[in-house]
């Protein structure tokens, strides 16, 4: 079984729903494929849609979706203020699939991707250590070392990851969880973006 089919047996609520998103995608001219665990079509090795099953709902993903033009506004932000390109397509049951409609936008994906359009992440956003992780680096000054050799990218990975935590108690099982990889010199997402 090949690794896409196996991640469709893995979502038996959403099975029939997710074969259909994927027959509709294997007509078009991208290329299947697993990334972060899920069923992803590329491009030239660009990710332009993916597939993907929820708690309540399944759908497509757009990684440029928000310069489609969403005129049937079909279109998620599901992360308001963080996401800025990818967008969501949910699906409640199959006959909300609507194969035409579909293969519509995702035809625009692939031309925008041919155009070579994209919404660039921020890399330049300021770094900044919430109190818990300034706190951290003064008991534990190994630790502050091995984190000030990471990427500016995994640096801001590991502060965001601790002070958008709301619980204190949240906080410290983060901090907690955090410190052997920064201390192997990994980043907080390093095992999803090897897939």
């Amino acid at each position: 079984m090949d690794q896409v089919s196996a991640y469709l047996e893995k979502h038996d609520r959403w099975k029939k729903e997710l074969e259909k998103l994927r027959a509709i995608l294997l007509t078009t001219e991208l290329t299947e494929t697993i990334k972060w665990g899920a069923s992803t079509y590329t491009l030239d090795n660009k990710n332009v849609v993916g597939i993907g099953a929820f708690k309540s709902y399944c759908g497509l993903w757009f990684f440029q979706g928000a310069l489609l033009n969403d005129t049937a506004n079909l279109l998620y932000n599901a992360q308001e203020g963080k996401t800025k390109a990818l967008r969501q397509w949910r699906f409640e049951s199959e006959s909300e699939i609507d194969e035409k409609l579909i293969l519509k936008y995702v035809q625009q994906a692939i031309d925008n991707q041919k155009k070579g359009l994209e919404i660039k992440a921020n890399t330049n956003k300021t770094l900044v250590l919430g109190p818990e992780l300034q706190a951290l680096f003064k008991e534990d000054t190994t630790l502050e070392a091995a984190f000030y050799k990471l990427t500016p990218g995994k640096q801001r990975e590991y502060a965001d990851y601790i002070t958008e935590a709301k619980r204190a108690a949240t906080k410290l099982s983060r901090l907690e969880k955090i410190s052997p990889m920064i201390l192997e010199g990994k980043g907080l997402h390093d095992k999803y973006k090897n897939c």
